[in-house]
């Protein structure tokens, strides 16, 4: 990726990406203004090109043979001892916490495995642990906004007391609670597929708390969740989307979108 000077002088830090499937395919603009926020940050940013899913849908569905297929091709991307950012909180715990699973029976994987999940961070975790400066807000109109964090980014990272953090900092930023705030979306992955109409009343539940909370925007470190609550209202005809949380301080910083960025 390209790695413009970054603001102030701070040395730059090597970081991968891993943009996960979601983004790829679904909100490419997330993946892309993730790469901007850690670029201004001072991070020289490297996407590997071959990777594609983190083979959580598959694990999720009771395929564990597939998901090992899927994870094992993405365990050579990452030889330097650098960073692994995910932009996803459910990925980031795939990866993290049942990739060892997977290849528990294979001691060489396994030990390649454990060295990856020790690298692995969710964005917000990243953003909100670095030593980096974070820059001045120069948008500062004011705006409620509320914060999504997904069932297993909530379990298994820090990204909710993460994303309330990088929240709270912002000027002219008010971070709303929405009830049922634990509560999954519906989506699930596969589940939203399987048992559309449960996950389609998850999701009405959902977005009847954050409409309710009076916020005028809401964040998530998840795309997939992002897709399902962004569905919904749309077909309720709301003004309300959600957006990325690297979207949202992309923003919120004044940085310019970068290219490709809708």
């Amino acid at each position: 990726m390209r790695s413009p000077d970054p603001a102030g002088s701070s040395p730059r830090r090597d970081v991968y990406l891993f943009a996960t499937c979601v983004v790829d395919l679904f909100m490419p603009d997330a993946g892309l203004d993730a790469i901007a926020v850690l670029e201004h940050l001072g991070c020289r940013v490297h996407l590997p090109e071959a990777q594609t899913c983190c083979g959580q849908p598959a694990y999720t569905s009771g395929f564990p043979e597939e998901s090992r297929k899927v994870a094992r091709a993405q365990l050579d991307l990452f030889p330097q001892r650098w960073p692994i950012v995910v932009p996803s909180g459910s990925c980031a715990g795939m990866m993290r916490h049942h990739w060892p699973r997977l290849f528990a029976d294979d001691p060489v994987l396994l030990a390649q495995v454990r060295d990856i999940g020790a690298r692995v961070v969710e964005f917000s975790d990243f953003l909100a642990a670095t030593d980096l400066p974070m820059p001045a807000a120069t948008t500062t109109g004011p705006v409620s906004v509320c914060l999504h964090t997904s069932c297993s980014g909530r379990r298994e990272t820090g990204a909710l007391a993460s994303g309330r953090r990088l929240l709270e900092a912002l000027p002219g930023v008010e971070l709303k609670i929405q009830a049922y705030e634990s509560e999954c979306c519906g989506f699930g992955g596969t589940f939203a597929v399987k048992q559309p109409d449960i996950s389609a009343a998850m999701a009405g539940d959902k977005v009847d708390a954050l409409t309710d909370s009076g916020c005028d925007a809401f964040v998530s470190g998840d795309c997939g969740c992002l897709l399902n609550l962004n569905g919904t209202l749309a077909r309720r005809d709301s003004a309300l989307q959600g957006r990325h949380i690297a979207s949202f301080l992309r923003e919120r910083w004044g940085l310019p979108a970068p290219d490709g960025d809708a």
